[in-house]
């Protein structure tokens, strides 16, 4: 692990694109003690935030192995499958829902493509108009889901996280022109995953108001 990362938003992504692939694997071996590491360690974090972040952070500095996890867990946001994006998924049927599904997994599998691309000048600045095209079609969509959601706590919420994503999404333009200045892609890297914790909120958000 490299000197100098910083914990979030990496921490908060951990659990869900490093270890719950590894519980769904484990479960195919033997459900029994793969739902049982899954239960313990969900418990760790809940009463110790952080816990899954120390505990890979642990075992690659035990390991000695080079790995920035920046750029490691937004590597692997891209490989994430359908049974591990529930929790970030929403079921109701109507178009929108669907759609926002859509955008939301669209925009995470582009982002986690920048550390494969960002050393490619020109095919980098392609994927950052990919990533520019994806956000806007996920805030219209977001738009567009604000007549189904009742009461005006339930608007609120949703707003307020349209609006912490919009700032991110600025941030993130901004380190864009600061790596062009500086050359420094971990701030690349670590902007990409707060435009993902983001994302995961709105869905979050979104499913707990209309669901």
């Amino acid at each position: 692990m490299t000197m100098g990362e910083q914990r979030e938003p990496t921490s908060s992504l951990v659990l869900p694109v490093i270890l719950r692939p590894i519980f769904t694997q484990l479960e195919r071996r033997d459900v029994g003690a793969a739902q049982s590491l899954r239960s313990a360690i969900l418990k760790s974090e809940q009463n110790n935030p952080g816990f899954c972040y120390d505990l890979v952070a642990t075992i690659v500095r035990r390991a000695d192995l080079n790995v920035n996890l920046n750029e490691a867990v937004l590597r692997l946001q891209g490989n994430i499958t359908e049974a591990d994006l529930n929790e970030y998924r929403l079921t109701r049927t109507e178009e929108p829902f669907q759609e926002l599904n859509r955008k939301s997994v669209a925009l995470k599998v582009i982002l986690s493509r920048i550390p494969d691309e960002i050393n490619d000048r020109k095919t980098f600045l392609e994927t950052i108009k990919e990533i520019a095209s994806a956000i806007k079609k996920l805030l219209d969509v977001v738009n567009e889901i604000g007549s189904f959601i009742p009461g005006v706590t339930g608007k609120q919420a949703v707003e307020q996280r349209k609006k912490e994503f919009v700032k991110y999404s600025k941030k993130f333009s901004t380190t864009l022109k600061e790596y062009f200045k500086e050359g420094q892609p971990n701030a690349v890297f670590i902007s990409a995953l707060f435009l993902i914790r983001q994302t995961n909120q709105i869905m979050l958000t979104v499913k707990s108001k209309c669901e």
